[in-house]
């Protein structure tokens, strides 16, 4: 029975995979036709659809949301009770139905039309009512649908949301959308931490670990320990001439063995730190640590002297 189960789920995985696979030679003229509507387009971007559909073209307005298109979902069934109120001339409908007969849709069309709204429609049937009644047609057939009868949604929803995110992704090209423009957008959670923080907001200022390049390794593990950080600042004056980590002090213990409490700092500090302005973004400190495989970043003020430590736990 479990061999059974995992099989199924392979299979549907299988079939929706290559659900999405066939969309790619299908992409052509007419979807550089819907990036360009929704890229020009002067007022809102408004997804609708009944039942599956529209739970997938749900998704598909908060993506483009995120990603610089204003737009929002608009239940067909609620805009006969007054949300036609929201579209207005300068707006683009994209109306989202497999079959292209959805009926609750197609007498929404109608409505749109004597507006003058665009209408991209998506369906897996350029020939359907809603694909005559477009100005701009996405196909999204699929072979079969995924479950067991060949009849619920998933192969042809997994398609519609992936055409979807094929939009929102030529659309963030198109745009120029970048990181700072998503930062925008996402300002809550980790994501708008690492994106919109500074790391002078997340670094450690007080009570910093440092030590000369003449003092005994062994005094060293003491203002390491005593720091909590995992590693001190090597100060020759007022310059950083480099840091002593826990490592390399545990390195030294283990090739030096009963020399080990001859060194000094000098002898197994590390004389090429990376470190930070404290006015970078979060995101540059999280960014350099893992390119350099490394926790944690001296932080400079801007004479160049350290003035915090920023490790990767406060980037999370």
């Amino acid at each position: 029975m479990i061999d059974n189960m995992i099989e199924v789920g392979r299979h549907c995985l299988q079939d929706e995979a290559q659900a999405i696979l066939d969309l790619i030679p299908r992409l052509d003229n007419s979807f550089v036709q819907a990036v360009e509507m929704i890229f020009s387009c002067k007022g809102k971007f408004i997804v609708t659809g009944v039942g599956k559909s529209g739970h997938i073209g749900s998704k598909i307005a908060a993506t483009l949301a995120s990603t610089g298109t204003p737009s929002f979902f608009v239940n067909p069934l609620d805009a006969y009770h007054g949300d036609l109120g929201m579209i207005q001339r300068g707006d683009v409908v994209m109306a989202i139905s497999y079959s292209g007969m959805t009926e609750e849709l197609m007498r929404f069309l109608p409505l749109l039309k004597r507006r003058g709204i665009p209408i991209i429609g998506v369906s897996s049937n350029p020939r359907s009512p809603l694909g005559r009644q477009s100005d701009c047609h996405l196909n999204i057939a699929v072979d079969h649908e995924a479950d067991p009868l060949g009849l619920a949604p998933t192969s042809s929803t997994t398609a519609t949301l992936a055409m979807g995110d094929a939009l929102a992704c030529a659309l963030i090209r198109r745009r120029n959308f970048r990181e700072s423009d998503f930062a925008q957008y996402h300002p809550g959670g980790s994501l708008g931490k690492r994106l919109l923080s500074h790391v002078e907001d997340y670094m450690v200022s007080h009570d910093l670990p440092f030590v000369t390049p003449t003092d005994k390794v062994s005094d060293t593990i003491i203002e390491i320990s005593r720091a909590k950080q995992g590693f001190a600042i090597v100060m020759d004056g007022d310059t950083m001439v480099g840091v002593v980590t826990d490592g390399d002090v545990r390195r030294a213990m283990q090739n030096w063995q009963e020399k080990f409490f001859s060194l000094t700092v000098s002898d197994v500090m590390s004389r090429s730190p990376k470190t930070i302005s404290a006015h970078e973004p979060l995101s540059k400190a999280s960014e350099i640590m893992r390119h350099n495989s490394i926790h944690t970043l001296v932080v400079l003020d801007d004479d160049g002297h350290p003035c915090g430590l920023i490790d990767s736990f406060a980037c999370l």
